[in-house]
């Protein structure tokens, strides 16, 4: 059984975002190299300054084009709705016939229109999701074509991709256990709402997306999924608030025109997503932009104060994890874990 038509959703989502920019076949070339390589040469960028130990090649590397990231993320969409289909068909038995035909037609329809629109803007994702050990998709022609809208060097631009893009993969290969514990809050929330509910979830995700209107949020009341809600904000403020600092930190010393690609780049953040900006609009947290600055702000708060060694004691476990009330305020986070 399938709630989503995930074959039309691809090929809408493909149809909806385009090819992407003009790109002759030797510059889409070097630019697959050049991307291959920044990533590459991240990683132990990454890792020195983070602290964080990391085994090369433990996630592979992808450069994509746009219909390749709609493909991905359909296929991590369909394994985070596993519970549900599963919990459906236990509940009520498959459905059948031609109303789940459509119904799955019409669900496709709605996923389509988001991907292709998110496919036309992600610079680049880590999937913690996928098996082994997650993957990293750089999205080729999305890059080209920011670095010609804000008027950037393209070898800088594309090793600041990679320099943020290489840290997601960095915190979850040298944290294994960090994907696991997002994958089941995720699976613990979608348990939580009803099957139907999700569906219009998913529906409102898009409408949302296209229109600025309701979300998956508005489905979530009860105290207990608030305070999954909480968590997983809590993860993501940390994770991007992290990447952040460390773009920071590390881009100076490696990239000539960082500080002007970084005022350039803030003026159009708003709307360019990656992995926990896909999720925060399917979850209602676009609207709380500020809680990912707070990750910035809560990273940059805890190494001053404590050290980098003493901050990497965030990745412990789930338990040593901030909140989203730490995250407001990291020094409770230190009062509690260090």
């Amino acid at each position: 059984m399938s709630l989503v038509d995930w074959d039309f959703a691809v090929t809408l989502g493909s149809r909806v975002s385009g090819p992407g920019p003009d790109v002759g076949p030797d510059e889409a070339a070097a630019a697959v190299v050049e991307l291959r390589e920044g990533a590459e040469r991240s990683t132990p960028l990454v890792s020195e300054y983070t602290g964080l130990e990391t085994t090369a090649g433990t996630a592979p590397v992808l450069v994509v084009d746009r219909a390749g990231w709609i493909q991905a993320n359909a296929d991590g969409f369909a394994k985070l709705l596993t519970p549900i289909v599963d919990k459906i068909t236990e509940k009520k038995g498959p459905p059948s016939g031609l109303s789940a035909a459509i119904g799955s037609r019409v669900t496709g329809a709605e996923v389509g229109l988001m991907l292709g629109f998110l496919g036309s803007k992600v610079l680049g994702q880590f999937d913690p999701f996928h098996a082994p050990r997650g993957r990293l998709l750089l999205v080729a022609p999305n890059i080209v074509h920011v670095e010609r809208e804000i008027g950037a060097d393209p070898h800088d631009f594309r090793l600041w991709v990679c320099l943020h893009e290489e840290t997601h993969r960095v915190q979850f290969t040298a944290n294994p256990w960090l994907g696991e514990h997002l994958l089941s809050q995720m699976n613990t929330l979608a348990d939580t709402i009803e099957p139907t509910a999700v569906l219009e979830g998913l529906r409102r995700g898009a409408e949302s997306i296209r229109s600025g209107g309701g979300s998956v949020l508005d489905l979530v009341s009860s105290p207990e999924q608030k305070e999954i809600l909480d968590r997983v904000t809590g993860v993501m403020s940390l994770l991007e608030g992290h990447a952040d600092v460390v773009m920071d930190g590390v881009g100076p010393t490696v990239i000539p025109s960082v500080e002007r690609i970084r005022k350039k780049f803030n003026q159009r953040r708003q709307g360019v997503g990656t992995l926990d900006k896909l999720l925060r609009r399917l979850l209602g947290l676009d609207a709380k932009m500020a809680q990912y600055r707070d990750g910035a702000v809560f990273v940059r708060h805890v190494v001053d104060k404590t050290g980098m060694d003493e901050f990497n004691a965030i990745w412990s476990g789930p338990e040593t994890l901030p909140s989203k009330a730490e995250i407001e305020d990291p020094d409770a986070w230190i009062a509690r874990v260090l």
